[in-house]
């Protein structure tokens, strides 16, 4: 009888682990409010970063992306802004772009890189999207992403 309590309670704490460890992940893959902004014809379903602390996470740890996913960060207002890959496993570009949304420079970026890739001029809003979303589909400097500014959206 003794052996048949261990061997349940051992379960039942190897099921908390699991739990726990699979709490431990979704935490990690956290998802932010999602605003949806236009490119022209093609649909952005973008992650909002506004607080200084999403900003410093952003899209650390994520493993995959939806092909027409990505995350804006929102500076709140015009700053001279950088941007890296830090913990970051998905190959990214990133468009920095003024406060209407109007693309200043577009720059990509490569896994788990300290390199800093930063906007020509001061810029409102940085949008990250898989590497070489931009180009094609024919996003470059001066397109205009349409959405922004953000406001109460998400």
């Amino acid at each position: 009888m003794l052996k048949k309590t261990f061997l349940r309670s051992l379960k039942n704490t190897g099921l908390t682990i699991a739990l726990l460890m699979s709490a431990s992940a979704t935490i990690a893959q956290s998802r932010l409010p999602v605003t949806t902004l236009n490119a022209g014809i093609h649909l952005i379903r973008a992650e909002v970063a506004a607080t200084e602390a999403d900003r410093q996470v952003g899209l650390m740890n994520r493993t995959q992306m939806g092909l027409n996913e990505g995350m804006i960060f929102d500076f709140q207002a015009p700053a001279m802004v950088c941007m890296w890959m830090k913990n970051t496993l998905i190959p990214l570009s990133v468009a920095f772009m003024d406060a209407d949304g109007t693309i200043v420079n577009i720059e990509d970026m490569q896994p788990q890189s300290l390199e800093s890739h930063c906007a020509k001029k001061n810029v409102r809003y940085a949008l990250e999207m898989r590497q070489g979303w931009f180009k094609s589909k024919g996003i470059k400097t001066g397109s205009k992403i349409e959405g922004v500014p953000l406001g109460s959206k998400s």
